[in-house]
């Protein structure tokens, strides 16, 4: 005969083992819910098991990135990514007297500074608060290419065609730093401070040419150019033009020595020559330097 205490130890076995059922079978309908497994100190001891048993484990789901999650996550790299985002864009367009209008465009570089390069000539200038900079530039070659270099990141080149380049002669003096160099000209025979003497302090109608300066001179350490552009052929006036590279002695040039570099575009033709002078004394601050004999003079013919 079996005894109470024996029946009643198999009543709470019995117990246990449904309700383990239950929630094995709860678990078994639900395989997407989240579980958490608590432990209970059963009322009742229950045999113990073998340490090899194997271990049933079930409702295991997997997850894994949706097709439009991946391309989103890509998609978010590549517009954090300046090299692929932040793409630098120039074009040059031809004008009048052998200039072209040259654009760059950076909007997400605002404020960059851009060191820009034309057939040994370079100044240096700066995007707007719009990453964005236009810009005339007296050409040098009837095939012109600008090459746009900014301070970080990929640049730009940009190409166009000048036509009437033959029509005009160029001059261009350029330089590093704050080393007060000036170009000036006197177009027949005209003396400083007449009309026919040509610079970039001059009004845009005092001489049959113009003189035009490039880059940014509020930069640290900028890179300038002075080019002087008249027209060979269509003048009334015919005869000589007197070139002078000029210096003014400065407090931060006073006592060193500056550099420049001068282009000549002649029929056709580009000359390159470099310059080093030694500037005076602080003492002869104010004062200018004028070299008359680094240019050569201009011939221009009328009608």
């Amino acid at each position: 005969m079996i005894s109470k205490r024996t029946a009643l130890m198999s009543a709470a076995t019995l117990c246990s083992a449904l309700a383990i059922g239950l929630v094995m079978q709860h678990t078994s309908r639900s395989p997407q819910a989240s579980v958490a497994a608590s432990v209970v100190e059963p009322t009742v001891a229950l045999p113990d098991l073998p340490a090899d048993a194997p271990l049933q484990i079930e409702a295991i789901s997997l997850t894994a990135a949706t097709p439009e999650e991946v391309d989103g996550n890509a998609q978010k790299v590549l517009r954090q990514d300046p090299e692929t985002s932040c793409e630098m864009t120039a074009e040059a367009v031809p004008g009048p007297m052998a200039e072209v209008r040259l654009t760059v465009l950076s909007l997400c570089r605002p404020g960059e500074r851009l060191t820009i390069h034309h057939n040994g000539m370079m100044f240096s200038s700066r995007l707007d608060a719009t990453g964005a900079l236009t810009v005339q530039i007296p050409a040098l070659s009837s095939s012109a290419v600008f090459i746009v270099e900014p301070k970080s990141g990929r640049g730009a080149v940009a190409t166009t065609s000048v036509p009437d380049l033959d029509l005009v002669s160029r001059v261009v003096l350029q330089w590093a730093g704050n080393s007060g160099f000036e170009l000036h000209a006197r177009e027949f025979g005209a003396g400083y401070g007449s009309a026919g003497h040509v610079w970039r302090g001059a009004d845009l109608t005092a001489g049959r040419g113009s003189v035009v300066q490039l880059g940014d001179a509020t930069q640290l350490a900028p890179r300038l150019a002075e080019v002087y552009s008249v027209p060979r052929l269509g003048g009334k006036q015919s005869g000589a033009i007197d070139l002078t590279v000029e210096a003014e002695v400065t407090a931060i040039n006073c006592g060193r020595d500056v550099s420049a570099q001068t282009l000549e575009l002649r029929d056709g033709r580009l000359r390159t020559r470099d310059l080093t002078l030694a500037m005076p004394d602080c003492a002869a601050t104010g004062d200018f330097l004028v070299l008359n004999n680094l240019l050569e003079t201009l011939k221009i013919a009328a009608n």
